[in-house]
């Protein structure tokens, strides 16, 4: 399986959408948890960087760093 590259401050789509309704997270915190935002709600979310590798589909806008 391909490593999936990502960096901070890059929004991503994950394979499930957020209850809110929008499927578009950017990635404010990196290190062995990944902490996310929500676009649409603003919503905050801590993941585990293994589970985030599996539960992510595809990265949706790269970020200027």
């Amino acid at each position: 399986m391909e490593e999936k590259e990502f960096n901070l401050n890059d929004v991503v789509e994950m394979k499930k959408p957020h209850p809110c309704g929008v499927n578009r997270w950017k990635i404010i915190r990196m290190g062995m948890d990944i902490r996310l935002k929500c676009e649409g709600c603003e919503h905050s979310v801590l993941i585990p960087r293994r589970e985030f590798t599996r539960k992510l589909k595809k990265v949706l806008v790269r970020s200027e760093e």
